[in-house]
This record gives C-alpha cells, sequence and structure tokens, in this order.
C-alpha cells in the first residue's frame, strides 16, 4: 500500500510538472510578444492593437502561430507591421530568442536596415528550429547573408528586395536550401563556392542590374538540381536565353512573366532545357518568337498578351498537353494553326478574351478534356463553327458569362462524358427538371444560375446522373414545385435554388435523401408552413439558408441536435415566433447566425455569448427583451453583433467587456439607459458603433475617442450631453475575413443609418466603405472642434438637433468626400466659411435654424443646387438663395467730404437702424419735456427760442423781478 502511494504521488507531481511548465513557457513568450510590438511600434507606432497586456491567450493574437499540442509559438507572421513612414531602423535579433519553437518567422516589408545587441543578428542562428525566414523587402545588405547562414534547419530563405548587390555567394552553412528569393536586388552572380547547392527554386524576378559584368543567368550552372526558376520582370532584349542557361538539364518550370524579349530570346530554349515541363510567358513585353522545339511542354501560358496581326505557331509541341489564353486580344488569325498541331491538348482556355474572335478548328482537338470559353461574347453559333458538340471526350465545359439565348441545344445530350457544365449568367432557358441533359450519365456539376428557369411537364423520367453539386438561382421565376428528378438525387453537396419561386413546405427529404449534403440554399423560394428537420441527425450540413421565406411556428427545439454540423444558419425575414431553441447550444462549430426580422421574443439565451466559434449573429427586428448579458465569456469570437430594433433594456455595463474581436457593434432602436462605459476603448478593433434611438445619457467618455479603427458611429437620438470630443475616423481599409462563410455572410450584414437626410438599410459589401458620424438629436454644447475637418475621408456628418455654439470650423473645407453635412438646429454664430464650395461631392447640405450671419457661400459647383431651406431661419444671414438681399453699397456724393467720403466695407442691417433711430428719438423727446415741465424758467426761454425760430415781428412783455415793471425785452 506505501508503494502504490509513492507512485501515486510520484504520477501526480509529474502530470502536475506536465501541465505547469507549458505554462512557464507560454507566459515567457507572451511577455516576449509584448517586448517584441513595443519595439517594432518605437516610438509611436499603432501596430498590432490585439497584443495585450491583459489577454493571457496569446497564441489568438494576431500574427501568431502556435503549435496544437504544446502551446508554443510556433509562427510569426509580423509581415508590413512597422509604419513605412518611420523610415530604416535596426531590430534586436535577441527579442526572438524565446521562441525556441520558431519554425516560421516573416518580417517582410518592415524597413529592417540591420540589428542591434552584442552579437547582432548572430542571435538568430540560436533558433534551431527555423525552417521558413522571410525578410524580403527591407533594407538589408550583403552582411545580412553572414547573420543567416549559421541557422542548421533553414530550407527556405526570402531576401527580395532589399540592397544586396553584387555577386551573392552560398557558402556551405546554406547548402541545405531548397528555396531562396533574391528577386528585386542588385546582383549580377550567384555562387555556390563549397561544394554543390540543394537548392531547387529560386527567384530572381525584377533584377535591377544589367551589363557587360552580369553574369547572373551563366552563374545558375552550378545549380544542377534547380526545378524551378522564376524570372519574370526582367529585360532579356539582346539575349539568347538558351545561351545563358544551359546545363540547367533538371530545370521543369520557368516563369517569364512579364518580361521584355525580343524575337531571339526563346529561339533553341527547348533543346537548351531539355527536361521543363512548365512555361509561364503572360504579359509580355515586345516582339516574341515561338520557334524552336520544347518536346517535353505539357503545360504553356500565354495570359494577357496581344497576339493580333500575328499567327500563334503552335507547331514542335507533341507533348503539349495544357494551353492557357485568357484575356489576350486576337483576331481572326491567331489561332489558325490551333487544330492539328497540338494532338496532345487536353485542356485549353480561353476566358475573357479582349476582341471578338471567330473561333474554328476545334473538331481536331479530340483529345481535349477541359474547355473554358467563359466571359467573353460569344452567342449560340459556336455549337456549330466549331463543333463544340462534337468533342466527345470533353469533361468539363465553362461557357458561363457569353451571350447564350433560346433553349438548351439539344446536342448537349452527345457530351456523354461531360462531368461539369457552367451555363450560368447568359440569356437562356432552363427547365428545372434538366430532361435534356437526363442522358449525360457522369454529371456531377451543373450551374444553370442567372438564367430563366422555367416548368415542364413531367415525363416521370429517371435522370442518368447523380449530381453533387447543382446551382439554379434565378431571376425570380415561379417553376410550381419541386422537380421530380431531386428525389431521385442521393449524392449531392451543394443546392442553390434561389430565387425560384417553387412554394410548398421545406423539403426535410433532400437532406434526408443526400448525406454528403453540405450546402443548402432556399432563400426567397416562397417556402410556407412549419420548418421541417430530418427524421435523424445529418452530420455533413454545415450552411443552411432559407431566409425570406414564409415560415411560420416556432424553430424545432431538436434543432441543435438533428444538425449538429452547421457552420451557418440563415433564418431571417420569415414569420418564426417564441424562443431561441436551447439544442442550438450543441452546435460548436456555429460560426454565423441570422434570426433577423422574425417575431421571436424573450430573453437573449446567455449561452449565445459563450459559443467559442460564433463570429457573426443577427438578431435584429425581433422582440427580445430584458438586459444584456453581464460580460461575454472569454473565448468569445464575435466580430459582428446586430441587435437592433428590439426591446432590450438597462444599462450596457460589461456585456462586451471581453470581446476585443469585434467589429461590427449594432445596439441601436432599443431602451438602453445610462452611461457608454468607459471600457469601451477594450474594443480596439471596432469599425462600426450604433447605439441611435436609445435613452443613454451622460457625457461621451474620452476613452471612445481612442478607437482609432472606427469608420461610422452613430450616437443619434439619445439624452448626451457635454462637449463633442475631437474623433478619429480610420482610414484604413475593412480587415477582409477568410473563412468558410465570408462570401455569404457579407451579403447578410446590414444596418441602418441616416445619410443625405434618409435613412436606409446598408447590406452587403458596401458597407466596408461607408464613413461616418451621427450625433444629432442630443444635448451636446459647446464649440464644433476643429479637428474634425480632419476627417478627408468621411461622407456623412450630421451635428444637428443639439446646442452648439460658435463658428463653423474653416477645416470643414478639408472633408473633400463628404456627401452630407447637417449642422441645423443648433445655436451657431459667425460667417460660413466660403471655401466650404470646395466639397464637390456635397449632394445634402443644411446649416437651418442658427444664428449665423453674413453672406450666404456662392452659388457655384455643389452649392448651385441648395435652396432656401438649407439656410432658414438665421436672422442675419443674407444673399442668394434667400429672400434677403445683403446691403448696397452707398453712392458717392457729388461733392465729397473728408467725413463722408471713406469706404464702408460692412453692412447694415436696416431693420435693426430703424428701430434704433425710433427708440432714440421717442427718449430724447421725453427727457425734454420732463426739463421743461419741472424748471418753469427753462420753460419760458424754450417757448422763446421757439418764437424766436417762427420770426414773430411783436414783442413779447416780460415783467422782471428785478427791475420796474413796465420794461420791455425784445
Amino acid at each position: 500500500m506505501g508503494l502504490f502511494l509513492q507512485l501515486l504521488t510520484v504520477l501526480v507531481i509529474t502530470v502536475s510538472l506536465q501541465g505547469w511548465l507549458p505554462l512557464g513557457y507560454l507566459e515567457e513568450e507572451r511577455i516576449a510578444l509584448l517586448h517584441l510590438k513595443d519595439s517594432l511600434n518605437y516610438p509611436n507606432g499603432t501596430s498590432l492593437p490585439s497584443w495585450i497586456k491583459a489577454d493571457a491567450h496569446c497564441c489568438d493574437w494576431e500574427g501568431i502561430r502556435c503549435s496544437s499540442s504544446t502551446g508554443r509559438v510556433t509562427g510569426l507572421g509580423l509581415d508590413g507591421v512597422r509604419n513605412e513612414e518611420l523610415g530604416d531602423w535596426y531590430l534586436n535579433a535577441s527579442l526572438f530568442l524565446p521562441f525556441q519553437h520558431l519554425n516560421v518567422l516573416i518580417l517582410y516589408g518592415n524597413r529592417i536596415a540591420g540589428w542591434v545587441g552584442k552579437k547582432g543578428g548572430y542571435e538568430l542562428q540560436k533558433l534551431s528550429n527555423l525552417e521558413i525566414l522571410d525578410l524580403g523587402d527591407n533594407s538589408f545588405n550583403n552582411s545580412i547573408l553572414s547573420y543567416v547562414e549559421g541557422l542548421p534547419s533553414l530550407k527556405t530563405l526570402y531576401l527580395g528586395y532589399n540592397r544586396l548587390e553584387g555577386s551573392i555567394d552560398l557558402k556551405e552553412s546554406l547548402s541545405s536550401l531548397e528555396t531562396l528569393g533574391l528577386s528585386g536586388n542588385n546582383i549580377n552572380k550567384l555562387a555556390a563556392s563549397r561544394g554543390p547547392s540543394n537548392l531547387s527554386t529560386l527567384w530572381l524576378a525584377n533584377i535591377t542590374t544589367y551589363g557587360s559584368d552580369f553574369q547572373l543567368l551563366q552563374s545558375l550552372r552550378a545549380f544542377s538540381n534547380l526545378t524551378t526558376l522564376h524570372l519574370y520582370s526582367n529585360d532579356f532584349r539582346g539575349r539568347k536565353l538558351s545561351d545563358e542557361l544551359q546545363n540547367l538539364n533538371s530545370l521543369e518550370s520557368l516563369y517569364l512573366d512579364g518580361c521584355s524579349l525580343d524575337e531571339h530570346s526563346l529561339q533553341s530554349l527547348g533543346e537548351a532545357l531539355p527536361s521543363l515541363q512548365y512555361l509561364s510567358l503572360r504579359e509580355l513585353n515586345g516582339t516574341v518568337s515561338y520557334t524552336g522545339s520544347f518536346p517535353n511542354l505539357t503545360a504553356l501560358h500565354l495570359e494577357d498578351n496581344d497576339f493580333r496581326g500575328r499567327i500563334l505557331g503552335f507547331h514542335n509541341l507533341s507533348s503539349l498537353e495544357e494551353l492557357y489564353l485568357d484575356r489576350c486580344s486576337l483576331d481572326e488569325h491567331s489561332l489558325q494553326s490551333l487544330g492539328g498541331a497540338l494532338p496532345s491538348l487536353k485542356n485549353l482556355s480561353l476566358s475573357a478574351l479582349r476582341s471578338t474572335v471567330s473561333l474554328k478548328g476545334f473538331l481536331h482537338l479530340r483529345n481535349l478534356k477541359y474547355l473554358d470559353l467563359s466571359y467573353n461574347t460569344l452567342n449560340n453559333s459556336i455549337f456549330q463553327n466549331i463543333g463544340l458538340c462534337d468533342l466527345n471526350n470533353l469533361q468539363v465545359l465553362y461557357i458561363e458569362g457569353n451571350d447564350l439565348s433560346g433553349f438548351l441545344p439539344p446536342c448537349l445530350a452527345n457530351l456523354t462524358f461531360l462531368q461539369r457544365l457552367d451555363l450560368s449568367s447568359n440569356h437562356l432557358k432552363i427547365p428545372i427538371s434538366l430532361s435534356l441533359l437526363y442522358n449525360l450519365s457522369k454529371l456531377k456539376y451543373f450551374d444553370g444560375s442567372g438564367n430563366e428557369i422555367y416548368s415542364e411537364e413531367d415525363d416521370h423520367l429517371s435522370p442518368k446522373f447523380q449530381l453533387e453539386s447543382l446551382y439554379l438561382s434565378s431571376r425570380g421565376q415561379n417553376v410550381g414545385a419541386f422537380p421530380k428528378f431531386l428525389y431521385h438525387q442521393v449524392n449531392l453537396q451543394s443546392l442553390d435554388l434561389t430565387n425560384i419561386q417553387i412554394k410548398g413546405e421545406f423539403p426535410n427529404w433532400l437532406i434526408e435523401n443526400n448525406t454528403y449534403l453540405q450546402g443548402l440554399s432556399l432563400e426567397n423560394c416562397s417556402l410556407s408552413g412549419p420548418f421541417l428537420l430530418p427524421k435523424n441527425s445529418h452530420v455533413n450540413l454545415s450552411f443552411l439558408s432559407i431566409s425570406m421565406n414564409h415560415f411560420q411556428g416556432q424553430i424545432p427545439s431538436e434543432i441543435g441536435a438533428r444538425l449538429p454540423g452547421l457552420e451557418v444558419l440563415y433564418m431571417s425575414d420569415n414569420g418564426f415566433n417564441g424562443s431561441i431553441p436551447f439544442s442550438l447550444d450543441n452546435i460548436s462549430s456555429l460560426q454565423a447566425f441570422d434570426l433577423s426580422n422574425n417575431s421571436l421574443q424573450g430573453q437573449i439565451p446567455g449561452w449565445i455569448w459563450n459559443m467559442s466559434s460564433l463570429e457573426f449573429l443577427d438578431l435584429s427586428r425581433n422582440n427580445f427583451s430584458g438586459r444584456l448579458p453581464p460580460r461575454f465569456g472569454t473565448s468569445s469570437n464575435l466580430r459582428y453583433v446586430y441587435l437592433s430594433r428590439n426591446k432590450l433594456q438597462g444599462p450596457i455595463t460589461m456585456a462586451f467587456y471581453n470581446s476585443s474581436k469585434i467589429l461590427v457593434l449594432d445596439l441601436s432602436h432599443n431602451d438602453l439607459t445610462g452611461r457608454i462605459p468607459e471600457w469601451i476603448d477594450k474594443l480596439y478593433n471596432l469599425r462600426f458603433l450604433l447605439l441611435s434611438y436609445n435613452n443613454l445619457e451622460g457625457e461621451i467618455p474620452i476613452q471612445l475617442s481612442r478607437l482609432d479603427q472606427l469608420t461610422l458611429i452613430d450616437l443619434s437620438h439619445n439624452h448626451l450631453s457635454g462637449n463633442i470630443l475631437f474623433w478619429i475616423i480610420s482610414t484604413h481599409p475593412f480587415p477582409l475575413q477568410y473563412n468558410s462563410y465570408n462570401d455569404e455572410s457579407s451579403s447578410h450584414q446590414s444596418f441602418e443609418f441616416t445619410m443625405k437626410n434618409v435613412s436606409l438599410s446598408y447590406r452587403g459589401s458596401i458597407i466596408q466603405y461607408l464613413t461616418g458620424i451621427d450625433f444629432s438629436c442630443n444635448n451636446f454644447t459647446g464649440e464644433i472642434p476643429p479637428e474634425i475637418g480632419n476627417l478627408n475621408k468621411i461622407k456623412a456628418l450630421n451635428l444637428s438637433h443639439n446646442s452648439l455654439t460658435g463658428p463653423i470650423p474653416p477645416t470643414f473645407s478639408n472633408l473633400k468626400e463628404i456627401e452630407s453635412l447637417d449642422l441645423s438646429y443648433n445655436k451657431l454664430d459667425g460667417e460660413i466659411p466660403s471655401r466650404l464650395t470646395e466639397l464637390f461631392f456635397l449632394e445634402v447640405f443644411s446649416v437651418a435654424h442658427n444664428n449665423l450671419s453674413g453672406k450666404t457661400p456662392a452659388r457655384v459647383a455643389q452649392f448651385a443646387t441648395f435652396d432656401e431651406r438649407c439656410y432658414k431661419d438665421n436672422p442675419f444671414l443674407c444673399g442668394e438663395p434667400l429672400p434677403k438681399i445683403c446691403g448696397a453699397t452707398v453712392p458717392p456724393s457729388p461733392t465729397p467730404t473728408s467725413t463722408n467720403n471713406e469706404d464702408n466695407d460692412g453692412f447694415m442691417d436696416m431693420e435693426v437702424f430703424y428701430v434704433t433711430f425710433w427708440v432714440v428719438y421717442i427718449m430724447v423727446l421725453l427727457v425734454i419735456g420732463a426739463i421743461l415741465y419741472i424748471n418753469p424758467y427753462w420753460r419760458q426761454a424754450w417757448f422763446h427760442f421757439i418764437e424766436q425760430l417762427r420770426g414773430d415781428p411783436h414783442r413779447v412783455p416780460v415783467r422782471s423781478k428785478r427791475f420796474g415793471a413796465g420794461l420791455s425785452v425784445e
């Protein structure tokens, strides 16, 4: 028993140490990452905002890759992190020493010129597990080679676009390199002086040195194991590549895209490179002759070239299997030799040609299996002119994006080996039954979307094919019911019937019959009734969209158990009621969830905020009530949160405190109260913040202005007060999300924003281009910060219906892209800045109901379109389009005097003048009357003065109190 306890103790200690040691290493690496961030951002950079001290989960940080087993950092992707405006700098290589499990380090595009520290870049040599090192697009010179040559495991090294020059020697310590990138440098020779090199892939694109000492191509003979060579964007005019690339007997792939060549450049190249199988000559400059034999060439890329006026020579390419001429400019003679010269051709791509071409001679391409004619202007004549339906071995045919019209040509039934057929985005009439294709037993993929889908009488025949992918989304045609052939399909993996008006109930039999079904889209299909689940669990279905139908009732409570593999679930714009089923908590893989515009009610369940995979959540336009959760789980990955137009109450509190990944937060049109929380700056990735139409109060916290990624903020229709803070609107591009639902979810992202005096719902990819501020209908006071004029990318600014004072900042003339500017219903004064007329994109402008004065802006450009309503109720404002005319200039006097001959640069408000004059006049009369009434002496003197003015000849007798009677005063 004692021995057992001892062994148990040892076991517990061992397990504890195994759990504790990685945690210690993780903390050391987390601290090292923070030091690395400080160095990359020195002195005032703002990159890597997700790397924060308070976050212990550094493996979730941007650009970090960790081992799934040990949790140690194995990859650092730090490309383009440092602001290049800071110029060249020196990095401390010892910052990477804590990452002893690192096998990928990417420092591309950071303008690093060298290393600091006692040992400089030699510290890198201690990264014994490093296999991939990318130092491209920096400012290193040749000395960088001495620092990296001691890395024992290094297999891939990129040093492109640095300041390397002259001869580059790969010494013995770099002989294990398999891939080397030296593009964009000023080098003329490459050597391996200490033994043979294992180099198999070499990048020498855009080399900047040419001349008599240029021996770069000849020096490649030392690399006998080279199989792939990238020489794109070089100038090889006057050089015969076959002479300079001799002895590369193992070379299989050669890239010369974007090179400047002449008629001799490619002569005899095939003989010099006997193993060459892949040749890429995209977007060439100059006149090129394709003479010569390439006996083993199997793939030739000629995209984006201009071959008009030339006949392409495809002779001596007997082994060629793949030919790509996409986006080329051709004429009627360019492809004359195509027919019989390529007996082995299997893949031919002629998509998006830049000229109208007569395609003939395909009949000789009997072995053709892949043909891409998409996005041209081809019409139905292609089925006769090129014998399209006679290519009996064809397996893949893409003709989408052309001018095909009418019914499907019957000859398509002859292509019995066809596996993939894409006819989308034409003007065809395609029967929903696909009866014409029933004979194509090998057909796996059909895309007829973007055409007219019509119904036809069912002939009760069963198709020979078993489709895996079917896309028939259309323009809203009514086909009555689901086609019968779908009942016989059991291998479907993806089905899209969007916008086809089918009607009826949800086809749960589709899910039951097709156990491999992964994606099902039935948006806007006029389906109704309850949402029916399959009878058994279906683990493969990952995408389900039933939005914009007429489903009623509650969401089935078993949905999480029956569809446990869902990653995307869209159920918006239906008539669902009740609450969100608890079983959805069991779908651990759910990434996007849209229940918007239904009649759901009750509280939002707390488990939603703890779903670790959920990134997109839209519960807007329902009847959800109650408070927001006290705090989300620390594992939350939410990026898009739409909760607008519900009945949510109470303060925001700490609800989103841990949700640093959120890009969009829409809480508008609710009944939220309290203040905007001071922790708002924790959402440092936030791009859109919409809190309008709530009952928020108090001042804007200073922390809100620190969100330097914001592109749109709406705080309108609240009770906010205080001063408006200087605001920063980000000009960074909206981040793209690379995940399984990205393309679909972008069309489901939507929110309301008032722009140009109209509240609109913005949906889809356009939202990433919106920039704006709406602080209208609050109680803000003080002056408008002039710094707002620096937001030169902003599209909308609305500060109306507040109590703002002071002038309109002249800096507003810098808002060069603004389309809507509303400053009405405030207490602004001063003149309207005249340079606002330089805002050439301005469509909506209003400064009505203020105290502005002076003259309205000149009626030029956009301001010529603004009427009186834009300026009304500013009593001291004059000029067109207002009826009040600014004061006219007084004409000069015929006899000018020194007092009246001065110019008056201002103007006089006549109404004010008249009022002031009469008030003063009446006051003077009243004062004179009072004096005469009180003092009899002045009264008598005044009457005497008036008599004298009248010129009366009679004398007025006055009895003097001082002298005797009878005296008269003249």
